[in-house]
C-alpha cells in the first residue's frame, strides 16, 4: 500500500509508515516541498495510486465530485502532539489498511478508525 503524507502533517509520520513496510512519501519529498498544491498532491495520488493522508478536508470535496483521490484517509484528532500522532498511527494502521479493501475514504479521529461512503 502506498501513501502521501500532506504537509501539514509531520514528516516523521512518513518514516512510521516506511518502518511499517508501506512506501510512503511526504510532501517534502516533491519538487515544492510544504508549497505542493492540493492540485499537484491529487496528481501524485492519482498517477502513482497513492492514499492521501490529511487534515484538510477540502480534499473531501475532490473525493466526492471528481473521484479525486482515489483514496483518502482523512485526521480529524484536532491539534495533538507528534508523539499522541505517531502512537495512534501505530495502533491503527493495520486496520485502517484491511479497511482500504472495503471502504475509499477513512477518517481518523482520536478514538475511532471509521469508514465512509
Amino acid at each position: 500500500m502506498k501513501f502521501l503524507v500532506d504537509a501539514q502533517l509531520p514528516y516523521h509520520l512518513s518514516q512510521l509508515l516506511k518502518q511499517k513496510g508501506y512506501d510512503a512519501i511526504h510532501t517534502d519529498d516533491l519538487p515544492h516541498k510544504e508549497r505542493t498544491s492540493d492540485d499537484e498532491i491529487r496528481e501524485v495520488s492519482q498517477n502513482e495510486n497513492r492514499i492521501v493522508i490529511t487534515k484538510d478536508d477540502d480534499f473531501l470535496d475532490s473525493f466526492y465530485v471528481q473521484n479525486i483521490p482515489h483514496k483518502l484517509l482523512l485526521i480529524t484528532t484536532g491539534n495533538i502532539k507528534n508523539k499522541k500522532l505517531y502512537e495512534l498511527f501505530s495502533k491503527n494502521i493495520e486496520p485502517v489498511v484491511a479497511m482500504f479493501e472495503e471502504y475509499r475514504f477513512i477518517e481518523l479521529n482520536n478514538t475511532d478508525v471509521i469508514g465512509r461512503e
